[in-house]
């Protein structure tokens, strides 16, 4: 009877063993689970500026520049995807920062009926298709000026401290990440396309100068505003753009290098306005993303993000369609936009906003 007794014990304490272990495993599991849930690096992602960031807000104004229709957005298989109004077939740069930082794979646009202050509180763009640092860009299609843009920025701020009293809104908006992308409608849509008389006021110089003005000016606004880390995006090489090439006839569609001057003297001169406010601003964590370079480095050895076609759209014959020109009708859309630089002849495929997206976080963690 007391070998019995005894071998019960083994039985029991065996049997503990193994519960014991079956806890410690469950733990381990659920450390796992903690662990892959990324802590956000900031409480939210904030953007202003125009097309290159835009994820809908022209589907609430009165304009021709929309794009809240097949085939945009027939690559965003995420819920609440779709034709969003993204100038793209799936997703935009500061989605893939908002990722990348920890928080939802999208950010939502300010104007979308569909999203509320909750989902603002992490992430909210105002940026709108079209618009300029200079004002009267916004004019040319009826869309949001970058002044509105800030109000509406203000608006916010008044709405999170409903939602999560004055202290909580002050430190999402104080410690939030910045993205501003903004400047090339105003060379392309204004100065060049001689619609608003801007190019009779300015020389290119100085007209470049202007902006750079506005553009201190708006940074300024935003950093009185509670904004501290801010990337700001450089302009691309926009005598590259499909559009651009297209209207260059005359020499075989190549890229119009008057346009990428303007460009790079352009960056050239805005990396010193941002030294100068960094300098001026205490605070102030201002950080510079240079696209042009790396833009034309893509298209320079497109085999490096193993792409085919670097001059055209994938939408329709991706030599100027855009918006409205850009529709479900056409059947000469390509099949896989991922071998393709740009979608339409002006935005990039979301292969390339993933790229691009890539610069633009790490100029934030630098300043985070």
């Amino acid at each position: 009877m007391a070998f019995r007794q005894a071998r019960l014990s083994s039985t029991t304490v065996a049997l503990l063993l193994l519960l014991v272990a079956a806890v410690e495993v469950q733990m381990l599991v659920v450390d796992a689970a903690s662990a892959s849930k990324k802590k956000p690096a900031v409480p939210a992602v904030i953007v202003f500026g125009d097309s290159t960031v835009d994820t809908g807000n022209n589907n609430a104004i009165n304009t021709v520049l929309k794009s809240n229709f097949p085939p945009y957005g027939r690559d965003l298989h995420l819920p609440g995807g779709g034709a969003t109004g993204r100038f793209c077939n799936g997703r935009m740069p500061p989605d893939f920062v908002s990722e990348a930082l920890g928080l939802p794979l999208l950010v939502p646009a300010y104007l979308d009926p569909a999203y509320s202050i909750k989902d603002f509180a992490t992430g909210v763009v105002f940026a709108s298709a079209g618009s300029g640092l200079d004002n009267v860009t916004a004019s040319v299609l009826a869309v949001l000026p970058l002044w509105k843009e800030v109000e509406y920025f203000k608006e916010y701020q008044q709405r999170l401290a409903e939602h999560v009293r004055p202290d909580g809104a002050k430190h999402i908006v104080s410690n939030a990440a910045y993205i501003v992308s903004v400047g090339t409608n105003d060379i392309l849509e204004n100065y060049y396309l001689l619609v608003t008389g801007r190019i009779l006021e300015f020389s290119p110089s100085e007209y470049s100068d202007f902006l750079i003005a506005q553009a201190e000016e708006f940074l300024t606004t935003i950093y009185t505003l509670g904004a501290r880390r801010v990337t700001f995006v450089g302009l691309p090489a926009m005598g590259c753009l499909p559009l651009e090439r297209t209207l260059n006839v005359l020499r075989g569609g190549s890229c119009i290098e008057e346009y990428n001057t303007v460009a790079r003297e352009y960056n050239v001169r805005v990396k010193t306005m941002m030294a100068r406010l960094r300098a001026k601003l205490q605070g102030f964590r201002l950080a510079y993303v240079d696209v042009y370079n790396s833009m034309v480095d893509v298209i320079s050895h497109p085999e490096k993000l193993g792409l085919e076609n670097v001059s055209e759209g994938c939408c329709a014959t991706g030599k100027v369609e855009m918006a409205y020109l850009c529709n479900d009708v056409s059947p000469f859309t390509c099949h896989d936009a991922d071998k393709y630089f740009f979608w339409d002849s002006f935005h990039p495929t979301e292969k390339l906003n993933r790229f691009f997206a890539t610069g633009i976080t790490k100029a934030l963690l630098e300043i985070i």
